[in-house]
């Protein structure tokens, strides 16, 4: 039972073979060129929603920032959302319930933050980590936590994002395997179960990308 829950995320169980890997470039192939050439609402809903998370996180970044520095973001949360979102839909590999590519993602960033602030500010990075108003006596221990704390964010921002993704596919996976033992009104409301929880997973996916890029936006802005 174990084993069948499980084999979801497993790249090697779907096709048998590990290019379903490639289904995080997935919607490259399937997004039409007209989608890119004629305006449609969609095309207009997704550009309001880029322009909005640009104008916020150009906001977070503060006066130090760059105008090109959000599109880093917004690509990154583009990314993890469609993969996602991909990951809803039956016989579709979520590359984003691993932390090959979570980590992938969270770890270069963060190295990329603290090679640049460590060197162009090497005092600003100090003083981080001792909070304003510290007590003397509780400096060695803050610059510790402090520093255990720095260490383990990109951790945090891909277990975070991975627990997500396999909590309510696995929520998913168990209610669609109890259905056969079920009678007919069972497996109605069942089947209503179900359909709630894949809207709530909707609403996850959004959120969960989300957070990812403002908390590597914020990240980025606190070495400046």
């Amino acid at each position: 039972m174990m084993t069948n829950l499980f084999s979801v995320f497993d790249p090697s169980a779907i096709f048998n073979f590990s290019l379903n890997w490639l289904s995080t470039f997935l919607g490259l192939l399937m997004i039409p060129s007209i989608y890119w050439l004629m305006p449609s609402r969609y095309n207009i809903m997704w550009n309001s929603i880029l322009l909005t998370l640009h104008k916020e996180f150009k906001t977070l970044l503060g006066p130090s920032g760059h105008n090109g520095s959000t599109f880093i973001f917004i690509s990154l949360f583009s990314l993890i959302l469609f993969n996602n979102f991909m990951g809803l839909f039956p016989y579709i590999f979520t590359s984003t319930s691993h932390l090959t590519l979570t980590l992938s993602l969270a770890l270069p960033l963060w190295l990329c933050f603290m090679l640049y602030g460590w060197i162009n500010h090497t005092q600003h990075m100090f003083a981080h980590l001792v909070p304003q108003g510290t007590p003397a006596i509780l400096m060695p221990f803050m610059v510790c936590i402090e520093t255990i704390s720095n260490i383990i964010r990109p951790g945090t921002l891909a277990v975070r994002l991975t627990a997500n993704m396999i909590a309510g596919h696995l929520l998913l996976t168990l209610l669609g395997n109890t259905g056969s033992s079920m009678s007919y009104m069972l497996v109605t409301f069942l089947l209503m179960a179900q359909i709630a929880l894949l809207v709530l997973e909707s609403a996850v996916a959004m959120i969960q990308s989300y957070v990812f890029a403002v908390l590597s936006t914020l990240y980025s802005s606190e070495v400046n």
